[in-house]
């Protein structure tokens, strides 16, 4: 168990995708996923393993939720910079998207 405080350190926001490539140096399928999250944030880049679900075209415009102030990880050749969330369900990755638009960069509490 957490206490609140700690899980008042996490920040996620919602953020719209721009662009979805692959990952070709990542060990496991994955996109390279470009998202917008605002002016306060801007432009971050996260590898996500989302590939049995979503296909490229399908992600750009939409919606996601991330994670956003982790420390950066490198997958392949890609510097992951914020961690996109989702379900990890027997289908595979389902996302985690707002119901509604939202601006890019609004909190998730």
């Amino acid at each position: 168990m957490i206490t609140i405080e700690e899980f008042d350190k996490v920040e996620m926001r919602a953020g719209t995708v721009l662009e979805v490539k692959d990952n070709k140096k990542s060990r496991n399928p994955a996109y390279v996923v470009t998202i917008d999250f605002g002016e306060e944030l801007g432009v971050k880049k996260s590898s996500a393993q989302i590939t049995t679900l979503y296909r490229p075209e399908d992600l750009i415009g939409k919606q996601v939720i991330c994670c956003v102030n982790l420390e950066p990880m490198h997958i392949g050749s890609v510097k992951s910079e914020v961690r996109i969330l989702g379900t990890e369900s027997a289908q595979g990755v389902v996302l985690l998207r707002p119901t509604q638009p939202v601006k890019n960069g609004d909190k998730v509490f």
